[in-house]
């Protein structure tokens, strides 16, 4: 317990360096452009962050527990589809379009957990890259591979809306984040969540399940994919087999420089959504600059190398760290028996 309480302070401390990232890059990138603190562009930063946000608090507890989702950018895609095949069968109420969307995350979950916990494959990587592939292509069949719209008004109410002067996505965002919050630091389950990542046999010797907690987590990212597939089809109101394309580098990256650690066992979901809102900033304003999509794509590509190499760095301290504490433990120990 004290070990898991140790972490958790620890992966709280290293949210304040994205947070004063962030804070900087705000105050260099309102200097160099004048529009990036008007109120309609600062709205437009929180509707594209929260796609990212959504999907990373997902992947935030699949990261915790040492595994990662590979096809949370395809669920995306397939949450919206599913939504648009339905929609072209006739089925035109928006609660079971909606819930067909996320009916479909969630089952993308279970067999994500599945195939690492039952099927024994080797690692994550492997299942979730294979079911990314498999979810492309079933976006493709079912929808014939072309675009589709149209939707009931209320399905873009997520993505479109705005609630007393804030986009309704960032609000779910908030709301989504605490309950996130109280699960990891307040839980049974999140302490579970920790341990896995920690020690898995040091967690199933200590009598957790750490098969279900493994299978819960990988189904709460899908799920919250899922739910960012309806919010982007509410920003772009068409449901097509490309969207959600590398939305889980994206993801993986907010996570990170939030203070993640592909290792498991430290993360925040502060910190991840520290992490979105500043690729989202990042974004945003290189788009003001008039900078070039592929030029945006090096430049997040640069932040994510930099993260992971926090991360080794993050990492190699703290095993060092602990190398010391262990050495100096045992001259304690050494130095008593000789007084004795």
């Amino acid at each position: 317990m004290n070990t898991i309480r140790q972490k958790l302070g620890n992966s709280l401390s290293t949210s304040f360096g994205p947070l004063l990232a962030l804070i900087l890059l705000v105050v260099v990138l309102s200097c160099i452009s004048g529009r990036f603190l008007r109120y309609d562009n600062t709205m437009n930063v929180l509707r594209q962050s929260s796609i990212n946000a959504l999907v990373a608090l997902g992947m935030l507890f699949v990261l915790l527990t040492g595994g990662i989702d590979l096809s949370v950018g395809s669920t995306i895609a397939v949450s919206a589809c599913v939504m648009g095949a339905l929609m072209k069968k006739g089925v035109g109420n928006p609660v079971v379009l909606v819930a067909a969307g996320l009916v479909c995350g969630l089952v993308v979950g279970v067999l994500n957990g599945l195939l690492f916990t039952k099927a024994k494959l080797p690692h994550p990587f492997v299942s979730t890259l294979g079911m990314m592939m498999i979810l492309r292509g079933f976006a493709l069949v079912i929808t014939g591979a072309r675009p589709i719209v149209g939707f009931p008004p209320s399905v873009y109410w997520l993505g479109k809306a705005n609630v007393m002067g804030v986009p309704a996505c960032f609000i779910l965002v908030l709301a989504v984040g605490a309950v996130a919050s109280v699960i990891l630091n307040h839980t049974a389950l999140g302490q579970q969540i920790y341990a896995v990542g920690g020690n898995k046999e040091a967690a199933r010797l200590a009598g957790i399940d750490v098969d279900r907690t493994i299978n819960v987590v990988y189904i709460f990212s899908s799920f919250m994919a899922a739910l960012a597939g309806i919010v982007l089809l509410g920003r772009i109101s068409t449901a097509y087999a490309l969207s959600g394309d590398k939305y889980e580098m994206d993801a993986i990256a907010a996570c990170v420089i939030g203070g993640a650690s592909f290792n498991g066992g430290v993360g925040t979901v502060s910190g991840t959504l520290i992490g979105a809102l500043l690729i989202g900033v990042l974004r945003n304003d290189l788009n003001l600059l008039g900078a070039q999509s592929d030029v945006t794509q090096m430049v997040i590509g640069a932040v994510i190398i930099l993260a992971v190499f926090i991360d080794v760095m993050r990492g190699r301290t703290a095993y060092n760290i602990g190398r010391h504490e262990q050495a100096r433990a045992m001259a304690a120990e050494e130095a008593r028996h000789a007084a004795e």
